[in-house]
């Protein structure tokens, strides 16, 4: 079924680019339906596919027709021009691209030195019944914060062995996991996830002249990201109040009852080269991590002041806010990423954990680990440049302002953004898509100076509503990969996982709707918001929520 799907989608697209050749250069003709084609193609193509990357670029293939008025001479401006401009027209996507994989070298040079393993093994031995062993695994999920795969792969495989013997289930387990890595990545002030989604504001922000620092307007959504804030604490509220339902409490019961961690179908994802790779490496002090990420969080905080200080206009007030909207952010991580990544392998290297050359490997591999996201950074870069010259947006706007308000659209987003992420299993892929069409349109609805628009709480919830929606959907879709990873990293049963731990997100989800991005649009104060999204989650666990029966 799929793949008659994807001849017959590959067949209208390439009907679009021969009607595309027809029409001449988008200067002859104003917004029209063929403005939707490029992102409406992509995210098809990704969802029937689940291939974001070639998605993607059909969808510039298309807009890029569409531009020159030619098949040929689209198919030459898609990679000669429009992939071009978005790797080297701009210093800041050059200086996003350099932060990202250093960043991912850091990361690498941690996991080798065994560093990564010692944070884990020193809050360990405090794991000596099944509420701490639950509760010091999702403390865990915090304090490796800086990237969703480290998360799920150190987490799961370390305290897997702990929380096995106080009867924790592997559902159980692979839910704490996995709800403690996109969620904490996607907040976290400094992260790949972090730096990928500001990164996504970059080419909207130029089309409109918008001077605001895209770390800051991220800044600015991270309390907006109701379902990644609602589901770290609905998963707290579980641990400490004691309370499951659903396939969840039938796992946890015939764990703490009967000893067995798994069901008796489980089929375990346990990928052995993996489990292998981390039992030999080696475990060293938590400090190794601890000194590196400390400074990489100090750097780029003081590197924001140092740049925003720099910046200030003459004679303006050196408060927070505009010391910080006048930073530059790519400069202050670029600093960051490199010189932690620089004092990783110095400790290392002084303390004898690797020598110069595994460190340095070690530090490329990390680096190599965020190729796939430069690429999808670039092509999201591209479409977004594609679909301004097609004029995406104004249509958009054009075609629904008889029935679109600026107040439904955060809780529309964040439906959109859901329902593609749980069918691609990709959020990073739904962000790319996304951003470049949600913005541009949220800024065209709104009316208004781009400059103020950005700064208003609609605007920012839309944005927000992206990245969250996008963390639901992934965090549901049993084809995603963090919950493939979660799987595996714990050992679990991948069905039994999801089937555990979709009846917790779909409540998280619509909480975060409707507590979140309805009440936003109804203009409600976000601190409102998240108390009263709160305030259900326990009235739900309180209601819904049953004790696990103790053990005979």
């Amino acid at each position: 079924m799929q793949r008659k799907l994807l001849v017959v989608f590959m067949m209208l697209a390439a009907a679009a680019v021969l009607f595309a050749g027809e029409t001449g250069p988008t200067e002859s003709f104003e917004p029209s339906w063929v403005s939707l084609l490029p992102p409406i193609t992509a995210i098809t193509l990704a969802m029937i596919t689940k291939q974001a990357h070639l998605s993607l670029y059909i969808g510039i293939l298309i807009g890029a027709c569409f531009v020159t008025g030619g098949i040929w001479s689209g198919i030459a401006a898609s990679l000669d021009s429009y992939l071009v401009k978005s790797l080297a027209g701009s210093e800041s996507h050059t200086a996003i691209l350099l932060f990202t994989m250093a960043f991912g070298g850091l990361i690498g040079v941690l996991s080798a030195n065994g560093s990564l393993k010692g944070v884990i093994h020193a809050v360990s031995k405090y794991a000596t019944n099944n509420l701490r062993g639950q509760l010091i695994t999702a403390l865990m999920g915090l304090v490796i914060f800086f990237d969703d795969y480290s998360n799920s792969l150190l987490v799961g495989n370390m305290m897997r062995p702990f929380t096995d013997k106080v009867k924790v289930s592997r559902e159980k387990l692979s839910y704490l996991v996995d709800s403690t890595a996109a969620p904490v990545a996607s907040l976290a002030a400094v992260s790949t996830w972090s730096i990928f989604q500001m990164s996504l504001l970059d080419a909207p922000y130029a089309q409109y002249g918008i001077t605001q620092s895209t770390y800051m307007t991220f800044l600015q959504s991270i309390p907006y990201s109701f379902y990644c804030i609602i589901a770290i604490v609905f998963l707290f509220m579980t641990v400490i109040m004691k309370k499951e339902y659903g396939p969840m409490l039938e796992a946890e019961t015939r764990s703490q009852q009967t000893g067995e961690v798994l069901s008796a179908h489980a089929q375990p994802m346990m990928d052995k080269e993996l489990i292998r790779t981390l039992d030999s490496s080696v475990t060293s002090h938590w400090s190794n991590a601890a000194i590196p990420i400390t400074l990489v969080l100090s750097i780029t905080i003081g590197g924001l002041f140092v740049t925003g200080i720099q910046g200030l206009e003459p004679g303006a007030e050196w408060s927070f806010i505009n010391i910080i909207s006048a930073s530059n952010p790519n400069t202050a991580l670029i600093w960051g990423s490199f010189l932690s990544g620089f004092s990783a392998i110095f400790l290392s290297l002084v303390r004898g954990l690797l020598d110069l050359r595994r460190a340095m490997d070690a530090w490329i591999d990390g680096a190599r680990s965020m190729v796939m996201a430069c690429i999808i950074l670039i092509l999201a870069w591209t479409i977004g440049d594609v679909c301004s010259d097609i004029k995406t947006a104004e249509y958009i706007v054009e075609s629904t302002k008889n029935f679109l308000s600026p107040a439904l659209l955060p809780a529309i987003t964040f439906l959109t953004a859901a329902m593609i992420s749980f069918s691609t299993g990709s959020s990073w892929a739904t962000m790319s898509i996304l951003v470049p069409v949600t913005v541009p349109m949220a800024i065209q609805l709104m009316g208004g100076e781009p400059n103020s628009v950005v700064q208003s709480p609609i605007f920012i919830s839309t944005f927000a509503a992206v990245l969250s929606g996008s963390v639901f959907g992934d965090h549901s879709s049993p084809i995603a990969d963090t919950t493939v990873l979660s799987s595996t990293a714990t050992a679990a049963d991948h069905i039994d996982h999801v089937k555990t731990q979709l009846p917790y997100a779909l409540v998280c989800g619509i909480i975060a709707l409707v507590a979140g991005y309805l009440m936003i649009g109804m203009e409600i104060n976000v601190s409102v918001s998240i108390l009263v999204g709160c305030v259900l989650a326990f009235a739900f666990l309180k209601v819904f929520g049953k004790s696990v029966p103790a053990s005979g």
